[in-house]
């Protein structure tokens, strides 16, 4: 579980309720009309934008913003650490019973690779051709929800037309005028609050999301690299630093 995206998005969506609280209530901003032209109205043009297989993977995107498990660098370093270390003493064949308690699939298959022969340069080429697929899947959920941030505050502006142009048309009758102003400024709330708060703010995490795994993902390609050159633990230690900031490597062999 995420604890920075849930608690934002908690702190936020709170901060928001407890303003019109305060303010009133909480019924003043539930308008079921406004809430139909802005939700359906952004899924229904995101329908149009992308191929609904596309959007309907996006339950799964949003999914792994909250639950997905993040791989950590020590990890990575301590993993290939210990691989080099046993490969060295008894072989790179040896590290073939050890597969099978790796769970990332990953830094799997690139020691299967190491452990079948092939070459370092092949090694790598299989490797960063499956990084640039992930890039791209990743960037496709990306702008999926950039795309519904955009449209959303667009439909609210639509909803609000709608309701000024109700309004108008009812200037005689005043007891309409409160219903089609509430549609009019409702859905630019609406529009706002999905955008803002909830399709942009995940756009952003998954693009975060996907460097950090990228980063990992480079580790793991050179760490691979080591293995089949067969280099000193402590090399690979080294190599594998480098891609960290200074203030988070830490010598870690002995």
């Amino acid at each position: 579980m995420d604890i920075a995206t849930v608690f934002g998005i908690i702190s936020a969506f709170g901060l928001v309720i407890m303003a019109i609280m305060m303010g009133g209530g909480l019924s003043l901003f539930v308008n079921v009309p406004s809430l139909m032209i802005v939700v359906g109205g952004t899924m229904g043009a995101t329908m149009v934008n992308y191929p609904l297989k596309e959007v309907l993977a996006v339950f799964q995107i949003v999914r792994n913003v909250f639950l997905k498990k993040r791989t950590l660098s020590e990890d990575v370093i301590k993993q290939f650490m210990d691989f080099s270390t046993k490969a060295r003493r008894e072989g790179i064949l040896s590290l073939e019973a050890e597969l099978k308690s790796v769970e990332e699939e990953f830094l799997k298959k690139g020691v299967q690779l190491s452990i079948d022969g092939l070459e370092p340069q092949a090694i790598r080429e299989i490797l960063e051709t499956e990084i640039t697929f992930v890039q791209s899947r990743h960037r496709k959920g990306a702008e999926i929800f950039t795309t519904m941030g955009t449209f959303s505050p667009a439909l609210g502006m639509i909803g609000t037309l709608i309701g000024l142009v109700q309004m108008l048309q009812s200037m005689d009758d005043p007891s309409s005028i409160g219903p089609a102003m509430a549609v009019a400024l409702l859905t630019t709330f609406y529009g706002s609050i999905i955008a803002n708060i909830m399709c942009l703010p995940i756009a952003g995490k998954l693009r975060t999301r996907s460097g950090e795994e990228v980063l990992i993902k480079e580790m793991v390609i050179e760490g691979v690299i080591c293995l089949s050159n067969g280099e000193n633990p402590r090399i690979v230690e080294q190599k594998l630093q480098a891609f960290l900031p200074p203030s988070e490597r830490k010598q870690r062999y002995r």
